[in-house]
């Protein structure tokens, strides 16, 4: 599948809290279509498939993406649901909304492919970019991509900062120090059971 760009509050519906998608929140708690509220017996292939929806439209990611970071993550040492996670939460997309500068994901994709952020003082554009501790992220020194930002600023999509990353929010300027920790995800999802529907494909 390609990028999803339909209604998102149906997705949120029927897969439950997605903060990197939408900061809204379904008015009705149970999944969309006319057996949405009916009480459905879910196969297993079923819940690891919602699982990896979950990361396919919280992150923005193609089928074809997805697949790819599963195969390198399954390569390095340690655990591969983490390391999954890591990979993904590291992309400059998700590190830009991490730090407030966007409200969601795509919102913060939109500044980097617009070239509106820089990384070591050199323009980035490319959204799926892996930043590494000691990058240090700033939004252009323009007047149009400050004055997004600090509209941006005013309603950040998640409330807390992580612990691997600084942001002055004065300066426009933020660093990432480490690697996210699994407890910094703000996404809900049980990454192995992401790992296990890709094993017969990896």
């Amino acid at each position: 599948m390609s990028r999803y760009r339909g209604p998102r509050l149906r997705i949120a519906r029927r897969l439950g809290d997605l903060p990197g998608l939408t900061r809204k929140s379904p008015r009705r708690a149970y999944p969309p279509g006319q057996h949405g509220q009916g009480r459905r017996k879910r196969s297993e292939y079923a819940i690891r498939l919602e699982e990896k929806q979950k990361l396919l439209y919280n992150y923005g990611l193609s089928e074809r993406q997805l697949l790819r970071y599963v195969k390198k993550a399954r390569r390095a040492s340690g655990s591969s649901g983490q390391i999954l996670l890591q990979l993904l939460e590291m992309r400059l997309d998700n590190t830009v909304f991490r730090m407030g500068m966007a409200p969601t994901i795509p919102g913060a994709r939109q500044l980097v492919n617009h070239g509106h952020v820089t990384v070591n003082g050199r323009e980035v554009n490319i959204a799926s970019y892996q930043c590494r501790p000691g990058d240090v992220i700033a939004v252009k020194n323009k007047e149009k991509s400050k004055e997004l930002v600090k509209t941006n600023l005013q309603y950040p999509g998640l409330a807390n900062l992580p612990t691997h990353l600084e942001f002055d929010r004065d300066k426009f300027v933020g660093k990432v120090n480490g690697i996210v920790e699994r407890e910094w995800v703000a996404l809900q999802v049980n990454e192995l059971m992401v790992i296990e529907y890709y094993s017969r494909q990896v």
